[in-house]
């Protein structure tokens, strides 16, 4: 493989979450793993984006974001160490997966959250903050993609792990991924303050303004409803 696959994250997996856990609910036993265990990148580029997420997003979706990449990498490191990727690079992708719901950008364009954000985070990297074009492209393809949810086809392997990621947070799926001891620690650095129904109002609101959008792709009341629904996460609300 090219070294941007390697470091970018762009090998093919398959898009069936089930088949990339071949058929089971885990590949092992996940152990707990607290925040201070996994490094967080410090380059000048993750420290830009972070600090632009942060003035950019809510607290509620920067608190969110940042969760995805804790429990990503908690996957990563205990269900899938052979992917291959920087941890800046999926980094960026958390940090910038849903900057197309801020109330700025979701009513600036009748185009789907996902598809914008992934435009904004393209531009931002590679015109703004100099990336290499195959970091800010890989960036930009698992944001696109990060509600692309089916059984058929292909993802990038950043694509794959923020999928799966952003599923255990927002509606608590594949539960058996992470330890209930890492998700008490995650969430006491960075707090749901009622993610689930914060969220499902965001759905709601995409909807309302684009009845085209991707996102009713999983479901117009089904989405909404699961992430309200999200019974791991409940007690953390």
């Amino acid at each position: 493989m090219s070294d941007a696959v390697i470091l970018y994250g762009w090998e093919a997996l398959p898009r069936d979450s089930s088949i990339v856990l071949d058929g089971k609910k885990n590949i092992k036993d996940p152990q707990p793993q607290n925040v201070a265990s996994i490094k967080l990148p410090d380059s000048t580029l993750a420290a830009s984006v972070l600090e632009y997420a942060q003035k950019e997003l809510s607290t509620e979706t920067f608190n969110h974001s940042m969760r995805v990449y804790y429990y990503g990498k908690a996957i990563h490191l205990q269900q899938f160490p052979g992917w291959q990727f920087t941890d800046e690079t999926y980094l960026l992708a958390c940090l910038l997966h849903d900057i197309g719901t801020t109330d700025k950008n979701i009513s600036a364009t009748r185009m789907s959250f996902e598809y914008y954000g992934g435009i904004l985070a393209l531009d931002l990297l590679s015109k703004e903050l100099h990336a290499p074009i195959e970091q800010a492209e890989s960036v930009a393809e698992a944001v696109f993609r990060h509600q692309d949810i089916g059984e058929t086809g292909k993802i990038t392997t950043i694509g794959q792990l923020l999928q799966l990621a952003t599923i255990f947070d927002n509606m608590g799926g594949h539960k058996d991924l992470v330890h209930h001891d890492t998700i008490k620690d995650v969430t006491t650095h960075y707090p749901r303050n009622k993610w689930s129904s914060c969220f499902a109002a965001t759905i709601r609101k995409e909807n309302g303004l684009k009845p085209w959008a991707h996102t009713t792709a999983l479901g117009d009341e089904d989405f909404p409803n699961g992430v309200l629904n999200n019974q791991l996460m409940q007690p953390y609300d």
